[in-house]
């Protein structure tokens, strides 16, 4: 089945769907003629995937980060927006090049980053660096088993970012810029044109320069997100969103653990080499909705997104390979290898869901049927030239040797790397599924649903001029049951599969066979204060297999590692308190572990059964808490939050643990006057030197000390 076969059913499953959602919507658009003051228009976008639900009907945890919470908080980054919520974990993010985190214990491929959704759409696949929050409304956490809907997500949740869309009949917008510790300058516009009563743009930017805590390392960033909206009608809206952005970062491998031992090495130092420059990633994508309403309950979504990244330059880093590192044996000299790295990819997303609301047997039904199409295409052009092995008792310039206690740059030549890998991977992916809310009675309701999916790979060496392919599908089946108990409780419980297919192979060019998920969950979500706080409680029960780790003997290749499993509770609390204090708490219980014996016989390394998931805690907790004042005719808002993450594995297959640490930070937002607000924050308010996640012991990032950044807001 070629690609442009997978399209057609696509397009052909939904528009299969037409005479129903007509049928329906003849019918309640003739009652909508009978009462003019209830005419349909659409104002706004519907999110893929969601329907229309109360956030109590939904049988999964689900968790917001809006505007506001990113602007008290400074927060510039995915990453660093994502340690708000407890059931996130910070993964390795390959030298602050990429993304990379764990919903409830599950990364997924630890070798690229982390995948998201932008409104609904597959978006944050490839090597567009790390993503800014500019551009963006609100961060949804989708916990629990979605893989009936999404398809090829990770079982314990999945992110999507909802952007700020151009809005019809208002002209207004927003300027800030800012100056923080280490240099940090940063400017953002966001400004929305209701160009007539039916186009409107909106056009958002930013620019940041900044040094680092680290030595040496200095970044550049810039995007532009602008968006248009076209209303063709009364009932269909049609929107593009463009994302270009471009940044320059140095690769950074982070601190090394001197026999295992972390704080030794200055958290400042910088280990690789400054004459290597920046990193060069891109990231171009366009996205193309259209909305359409038949009536009050029937709509219909369609359409299509297509991103190109790359990531491109020069790096130094530490060895991993115990027989070319002097460090292990003298616990000063660090042997390094030298690598070059151009990385592209691009994707292309093509989908069509229609939502509607029937009523059949006397039973209310919530339905969403839909279809996509998934195309992604990663090249890896990788060189490298690694030190002499010490059994040759190799000079410092052959080993490239820089001291961890008194590092001299420049001190060699820079070696040449050579051909290493070159290799293509092609993933082409089709799905269907459907999704029914069954309303059986006034306080109970069935959700039933299934995804169909079917995968292409094509592995292909470049250099050797070999190739490697394989085909999978399978159908993906999901239940849940919501409660009502009364207006303020409801119970909820939810069971579902996934099947993903794994990109690559190991380093001796083996494909890999697809992931298989099971993922059940069950809770309870609450009001309390009549609903003035609400909150969520879950347990969560994970089951993967064909799981892959990183390969610590070679990077930027994995291992197999069979099963694994996660498992624990969550909960999330928000609202506001008596006297206007706002308050945000989070925390989650995880444990996930390998459940399979894995021995990598070329260089000895052991997976075991119990082994924990490097870089997810057992215990994790945030809260903020926050309140507003009058002076005189001004508002000042002040605030405060503590974030505590738990000891965690740093390296596969050995007992190397990264300690817990627990930061503090301050915030406070004045409004001097309904247009100006001035700002401030203070991150890790006692300088805790703490460590955010690792590869292996000798790859550690370590946290920012205190940092203080302040800034005004103009809106007009």
């Amino acid at each position: 089945m070629n690609a442009f076969t997978r399209t057609s059913l696509a397009a052909l499953a939904v528009a299969g769907l037409f005479p129903l959602a007509t049928a329906q919507a003849a019918e309640l658009e003739e009652e909508a003629a009978e009462r003019p003051g209830e005419a349909i228009t659409v104002t706004g976008l519907r999110q893929a995937y969601r329907g229309e639900f109360d956030t109590r009907e939904i049988p999964q945890s689900i968790a917001v980060i809006e505007t506001r919470t990113l602007q008290d908080n400074n927060i510039l980054r995915l990453t660093d927006a994502l340690d708000l919520n407890a059931g996130v974990a910070r993964q390795n993010n390959f030298g602050g090049l990429w993304d990379a985190y764990a919903v409830r214990g599950f990364v997924g491929d630890e070798n690229l980053p982390s995948g998201y959704l932008v409104n609904g759409f597959n978006g944050g696949r490839g090597f567009g660096g790390p993503r800014d929050v500019a551009g963006i409304q609100r961060i949804e956490i989708l916990k629990g088993p979605n893989a009936a809907l999404f398809g090829r997500g990770e079982p314990g949740g999945t992110v999507n970012l909802v952007t700020k869309r151009a809005q019809f009949g208002t002209t207004s917008g927003t300027a800030s810029a800012s100056y923080g510790s280490f240099a940090t300058a940063r400017g953002d516009a966001d400004l929305n044109l209701a160009v007539t009563d039916g186009l409107a743009a909106r056009l958002i930017g930013y620019y940041e320069q900044a040094d680092s805590f680290r030595d040496t390392v200095e970044t550049q960033r810039y995007g532009f997100l602008p968006s248009i909206s076209v209303r063709l009608g009364a009932h269909t809206v049609l929107t593009y969103d463009l994302e270009l952005t471009r940044q320059e970062v140095p690769f950074d491998r982070g601190v090394v653990a001197i026999n295992g031992q972390l704080g030794r090495v200055a958290r400042n130092r910088f280990l690789g080499e400054p004459g290597d420059g920046p990193i060069k990633a891109r990231a171009t994508g366009h996205q193309l909705q259209l909305q359409h309403s038949f009536s009050p309950a029937w709509s219909l979504l369609v359409g299509g997104s297509y991103r190109e990244t790359s990531l491109a330059g020069f790096s130094t880093e530490a060895e991993l390979a115990a027989s070319r590192q002097k460090l292990f044996i003298d616990g000063q000299s660090l042997s390094r290898q030298r690598r070059f790295r151009d990385y592209d990819a691009d994707h292309a997303v093509l989908r069509a869901e229609l939502s509607g609301d029937a009523t059949l047997a006397g039973l209310r039904h919530r339905v969403l049927i839909g279809a996509d199409f998934d195309r992604f295409a990663n090249g890896q052009l990788f060189l490298r030239v690694r030190p002499a092995a010490n059994s040759g008792n190799p000079t410092d310039q052959a080993a490239n040797i820089i001291n961890v206690f008194a590092p001299v740059y420049g001190r060699f030549a820079l070696p040449v790397p050579g051909p290493q890998t070159n290799r293509l991977d092609v993933q082409r992916a089709f799905g269907a599924y459907l999704q029914d809310q069954i309303t059986l009675a006034d306080s109970l309701q069935l959700r039933v649903g299934g995804r169909y999916d079917r995968f292409s790979l094509r592995s292909r060496n470049r250099t050797a001029g070999t190739e490697q392919s394989r085909t999978a599908e399978r159908f993906s089946p999901q239940v849940g049951l919501v409660w009502t108990v009364d207006p303020a409780l409801s119970l909820y419980a939810s069971y579902g599969e996934g099947f993903r297919s794994n990109i690559g192979a190991t380093a001796t060019g083996a494909i890999f066979d697809p992931e298989t998920s099971r993922a059940f969950e069950a809770g309870v979500k609450f009001g309390l204060l009549d609903n003035a706080l609400t909150g969520t409680l879950a347990y969560f029960n994970l089951r993967k297999t064909n799981v892959l780790a990183a390969d610590p003997a070679n990077p930027g290749f994995s291992l197999p590692i069979g099963r694994a499993a996660s498992q624990g509770f969550e909960f999330d609390l928000a609202g506001t308190l008596p006297g206007e204090v706002e308050v945000q708490v989070s925390y989650a219980y995880v444990d996930a572990e390998a459940r399979a014996d894995v021995l990598d016989p070329n260089f000895a390394l052991q997976i075991r059964t119990g082994d924990r998931l490097i870089n997810v805690p057992r215990h994790t907790f945030n809260l903020q808490a926050s309140r507003p004042f009058a002076i005189g005719s001004t508002r000042l808002r002040v605030g405060a939050g503590l974030q505590h993450v738990g000891a965690r594995l740093g390296e596969v297959g050995t007992r190397f643990e990264l300690p817990a640490y627990t930061l503090a930070r301050l915030f406070a937002n004045w409004q001097l006057t309904d247009r100006i607000e001035v700002f401030a924050q203070v991150q890790n308010l006692f300088d805790t030197t703490y460590y955010t996640n690792s590869f292996a012991q000798l790859w550690v990032q370590p946290g920012t000390p205190r940092a203080a950044s302040g800034g005004v807001r103009v809106r007009y």
